[in-house]
């Protein structure tokens, strides 16, 4: 994964370490993901299990009445 560009989330503001990073696999078929204080620690996973994540997040933070 080093040689894949990561993207920080908007989250992480005035680049901060300690944010979400995100890294699109060669292809478009794979995700990556890792914290920014450990980068050693990548968790792969597949686009679609990434996108299904990230719709539920979104769900759940919608029916947040502190959201």
């Amino acid at each position: 994964m080093a040689t894949h560009a990561w993207k920080r989330s908007s989250f992480c503001g005035g680049g901060g370490n300690n944010c979400l990073e995100v890294a699109i696999k060669d292809g478009g078929d794979g995700i990556a993901i890792r914290n920014s204080t450990r980068p050693a620690q990548v968790i792969k996973t597949s686009r679609s299990a990434f996108t299904a994540l990230i719709t539920e997040l979104r769900a759940n933070t919608a029916n947040d009445p502190e959201g």
